[in-house]
């Protein structure tokens, strides 16, 4: 056999396995996509975080929970006629996820509200829990201390319908509201929520999303973990301010999007707000950012609760989806040549951040 004819041969092969790996690659975003479109659990799974969390009223603030409540949405589509369920799981303070110190002496209160008023009244969304910020209809309650019943098991409110909520066209369906506070004590309550179909299982409800505009989150624990939350950039958005508070200075906070591969932003240290400034980029709106939480691999700290907003030009804070509207954004590493350098020139200049 010649040279040449090795050098054939041998550019076949590589080129039959570059042909498979884009096949696989292609499938596996395929797969995602589908997952993705019928998940509903909050903390979405591709998020990679853990739990959210609400502490006692009592606790510190140097715990990681600015204000001791969160608030969340669900939108449901005016077509689901049929009853659905908001699951919460490990809604109890005690047992093997919860934060505790000293004894156990705290309760978390979660409150399903509907009706007028519930998302479009400005307090709902605000992201302190003030004023008329439980507006609507109260449609259920529970408050959970120590309890081993629900210790890593799921509780289910409802049955509602989806007519129980507010209509709004920006849905084009119902809008409710889930509201957990920390009542008392110093602990922290870690809990999941879901929303269903069924009181038993977790079954999705088609057409439907779930988003809030402040996350309180854990962490995971092993260094060089990487968190994700979606915020939605509309057309109007021409820059936005984000807020971190209780980072720890663990690691880095990044913004990731189709014309971004990493845009620091200023990290808090214990018990401290840091804020700051980013231009958003016209192929940016219309979509969703991948705001990105990645822990130190030397320096990181156990249980470290993080909370997190952001703000557009107008002062008015943005929501981040569980599913993120247009997909997760992924930066475009297929740019011709004098882009990529522009971008690599952008981002080593705007790493002004780093510690």
């Amino acid at each position: 056999m010649t040279e040449n004819t090795c050098i054939t041969v041998q550019t076949k092969i590589y080129v039959q396995q570059a042909n498979l790996l884009a096949i696989g690659l292609l499938t596996i975003l395929l797969a995602g996509s589908s997952f993705k479109g019928s998940a509903q659990p909050v903390p979405p799974d591709d998020s990679n975080i853990p739990f959210l969390v609400t502490f006692g009223s009592s606790a510190s603030n140097e715990y990681g929970d600015d204000d001791f409540s969160q608030t969340f949405f669900i939108s449901i589509p005016k077509s689901m006629s049929e009853p659905f369920y908001i699951r919460v799981y490990d809604p109890d303070i005690g047992g093997r996820y919860d934060e505790i110190y000293s004894n156990v002496d705290t309760e978390t209160k979660f409150s399903i509200y509907g009706g007028n008023g519930c998302y479009s009244d400005p307090e709902a969304r605000s992201t302190d829990p003030v004023g008329n910020y439980k507006s609507g209809t109260l449609l259920d309650s529970k408050s959970f201390g120590q309890n081993q019943t629900y210790d890593g098991e799921w509780y289910s409110f409802g049955p509602f319908s989806g007519v129980q909520g507010e209509f709004l066209d920006e849905f084009d369906g119902y809008a409710f509201k889930i509201v957990a506070d920390g009542i008392g004590g110093n602990d922290g309550n870690l809990y999941r929520y879901f929303f269903s179909k069924s009181p038993s299982a977790n079954i999705a409800i088609e057409g439907a999303n779930a988003f809030s505009y402040e996350w309180t989150f854990r962490m995971p624990d092993a260094g060089g973990s990487i968190c994700h939350l979606y915020p939605y950039i509309t057309e109007e958005v021409v820059s936005i301010k984000q807020s971190n508070y209780d980072w720890d200075n663990d690691g880095v906070i990044k913004i990731v999007s189709y014309e971004k591969k990493g845009e620091w932003v200023a990290m808090s240290n214990e018990q401290e707000w840091k804020e700051s400034d980013h231009p958003i980029l016209q192929k940016e709106r219309n979509g969703s950012l991948d705001i990105q939480f990645v822990r130190s691999k030397v320096t990181q700290k156990n249980n470290n609760n993080v909370c997190f907003t952001l703000k557009n030009q107008y002062g008015e804070f943005l929501r981040f989806f569980s599913i993120p509207i247009g997909g997760v954004p992924k930066f475009k590493y297929d740019l011709n040549l004098l882009d990529r350098i522009r971008e690599g020139e952008r981002f080593n200049k705007e790493k002004v951040y780093r510690r």
